[in-house]
């Protein structure tokens, strides 16, 4: 047996202590988790050792066919879900359960990584009480801590008198557009459900996430009067492209933003006398001369918002600065929806509260509220609207979507306990 380290040690001698606010039932699914601790990082490790980028629609569906098989041994009615090819997404993993009285509780993960097939980062590898893998953290270790969530319901026979539906979308990293196809099911299942759940890195062993802002993109397109350069800021031939794209970023930057929870990034920029730009691959050419005033520019970004509101308000105040243009230019932008903000809820504040009293029974300590300015969308959110949620259930780690993420495999174990109480208190109301 493995040495016991430091942070587990603490852990079991605060669960010993506070066994008596654990019911029989209870403490049988925190020793299942503890008993089958190497079993759930092999189950991590044989996912994140399948390639799932968003565009990979092979390797989404056989990450959807594994959990598939561990959800249908547990009696769960499961389906994939294939989307139009004209979406180019892989499509769902669903799965429910209908046997109590209780809520209805919504799970929710996802089967696809921002690590497509052509990228260096492609295998898990552990050292200690550390594992790095293209999402191990983001998000397969949330997923492996449903199926065993599940797996320890089950084996203490607290699984059958529940209703739980858990949805593994294939495209969270990049939604198929449009969302009305690609999120129909999971808007479906939000309007069945009582609580979501979601299973995205956690930020801390103190902390869930009640809020999440929205995201958005934008699209800016200006045109100017292409001629010899020495004309340039003449009445004929006015600013240029250039300047003008210029103006707009300047003004969004010193007039725009400032609002809390607020932010928006132009990511992607390209200008001169002809410019060749695929919004959809986000990859293009510009050509352009010094002698030349530049007749083009676009401008690809993003925006964050913490409501519908002020996502809204914040679009007119960019539409007016792009229409106030310089001598001899033009300039139009465009919105394309992505993530619906979540906003904090009394509801949402409610689950907080069950969820510090589980951490505090389990010796975790305190749960508090994590500022949704500090995270990005999910998958949560679009059903925010219909049911009371949680976020940042899932793994503690570092480096998510980079070649360095990792896991923190000495939280994994007390945090699916965790997550699997919070589950069981809940269905069982």
């Amino acid at each position: 047996m493995k040495q016991i380290l430091p942070f587990l040690f603490l852990f079991f001698t605060c669960l010993s202590l506070s066994a008596q606010e654990l019911s029989s039932s209870e403490r049988q699914i925190v020793e299942y988790l503890q008993k089958h601790e190497e079993e759930q990082i092999n189950f991590l490790e044989t996912s994140v050792n399948i390639n799932s980028g968003t565009l990979n629609a092979e390797g989404v569906k056989e990450v959807g066919m594994l959990y598939k098989k561990e959800l249908d041994d547990l009696g769960f009615e499961t389906r994939w879900i294939s989307m139009p090819d004209s979406l180019n997404r892989a499509g769902h993993l669903f799965a429910e359960m209908n046997r109590g009285s209780g809520k209805t509780i919504l799970l929710i993960g996802h089967l696809d990584t921002v690590f497509e097939e052509d990228h260096e980062f492609q295998t898990f590898k552990r050292e200690g009480n550390t594992a790095s893998g293209p999402a191990v953290n983001d998000m397969k270790g949330g997923n492996a801590m449903i199926i065993y969530a599940l797996k320890a319901l089950h084996a203490a026979g607290e699984l059958n008198n529940k209703n739980i539906i858990v949805a593994f979308t294939g495209d969270e990293e990049k939604p198929g557009q449009p969302l009305s196809i690609s999120r129909h099911d999971l808007l479906e299942a939000g309007k069945k459900a009582d609580i979501a759940l979601g299973f995205e890195t956690a930020s801390g062993m103190d902390y869930a996430t009640v809020a999440r802002r929205g995201s958005s993109g934008w699209f800016l397109e200006v045109k100017g009067k292409q001629s010899h350069s020495s004309g340039i800021f003449s009445e004929n031939v006015g600013a240029g492209a250039v300047f003008e794209a210029a103006r707009i970023l300047d003004a969004f930057y010193s007039e725009v933003k400032g609002e809390e929870l607020l932010t928006f990034n132009p990511g992607v920029i390209l200008g001169g006398t002809q410019v060749d730009y695929d919004p959809g691959t986000a990859k293009g050419t510009a050509f352009g001369k010094t002698n030349v005033v530049a007749g083009e520019v676009v401008v690809h970004g993003g925006l964050r918002f913490g409501s519908e509101e002020q996502k809204e308000s914040v679009r007119e105040k960019m539409r007016a600065i792009v229409a106030n243009n310089l001598p001899q230019t033009s300039a139009e932008i465009t919105f394309s929806d992505s993530y619906p903000a979540m906003q904090q809820t009394n509801g949402n504040m409610a689950l907080l509260e069950t969820l510090d009293k589980v951490s505090r029974d389990l010796g975790l300590g305190e749960v508090k509220a994590y500022d949704p300015g500090k995270r990005g969308a999910a998958d949560i959110s679009f059903i925010a609207q219909y049911v009371d949620g949680l976020d940042g259930l899932g793994v503690m780690g570092s480096g998510a979507h980079s070649p360095n993420e990792t896991i923190n495999l000495e939280t994994f174990i007390p945090l699916t306990q965790r997550a699997t109480l919070l589950i069981h208190r809940l269905g069982s109301k």
